[in-house]
């Protein structure tokens, strides 16, 4: 199940664009494991430094308010968000699949059922970059407006191509579910559209039933 939606407003965009040019960047390996240090060629912000911390709040205060992103991820931990840059000599990262667990700094573990990728740089400022994800359909290229995030399965395939002109920063991070079984996730949010579909129409006994139904089954799949 692959995801997109709006998540960064415009002035948003704009203090995101501000901090990064601010910021500390390096070899983006160092974050990788071996397999994919292998495959990585990027840089990325220290994330550590002020301007990290204080990008990784704007995107998380986003993800609260957006609800297709509740909806899709039902997220129970949230990796912090990290900030990557493509270009010039740094600039592709091959097919890989991220690691399955990542470590908070007090040493809480976050499983990575979800992926997502914040497209910060608009599509028109730089050529290739497109985030290349394997599925059970085939491959999918994502390249999306600046502010637009794509959510997709932890373990997946993927890749970002070469970036042949101009430089591509994006956010990347996990999202822990309450939901682990990407199946279940994919049918409760197929359930969540149709509700809201039919609510346009007004509440009625039926909507008020497969509500009912919908948080049995987030009852009973969901661990919090």
């Amino acid at each position: 199940m692959l995801v997109t939606f709006p998540l960064l407003d415009a002035e948003e965009l704009r203090c995101a664009h501000g901090l990064l040019a601010a910021g500390h960047w390096s070899d983006g390996r160092a974050s990788a494991g071996a397999q994919a240090a292998l495959a990585k060629n990027n840089e990325q912000l220290a994330p550590q430094g002020d301007e990290a911390r204080a990008l990784g709040q704007i995107v998380l205060q986003a993800l609260d308010r957006t609800p297709r992103f509740l909806a899709a991820a039902l997220p129970k931990r949230v990796f912090p968000p990290h900030f990557n840059r493509y270009g010039g000599q740094a600039n592709t990262y091959g097919p890989h699949v991220d690691g399955a667990i990542r470590f908070l700094e007090n040493g809480t573990r976050v499983r990575t059922d979800l992926s997502c990728t914040v497209f910060l740089s608009p599509p028109q400022d730089y050529e290739g970059g497109e985030l290349a994800i394997q599925g059970t359909d085939g491959e999918r290229s994502v390249k999306l407006p600046a502010g637009h995030a794509v959510l997709y399965p932890g373990t997946s395939v993927h890749a970002v191509r070469p970036v042949t002109r101009g430089h591509r920063l994006a956010c990347f991070f996990w999202i822990e579910s309450m939901v682990r079984s990407h199946e279940q996730r994919k049918l409760l949010l197929e359930l969540d559209d149709a509700l809201v579909d039919l609510r346009m129409a007004g509440e009625t006994p039926a909507t008020v039933a497969l509500t009912g139904t919908y948080h049995n089954l987030l009852r009973m799949w969901a661990d919090t």
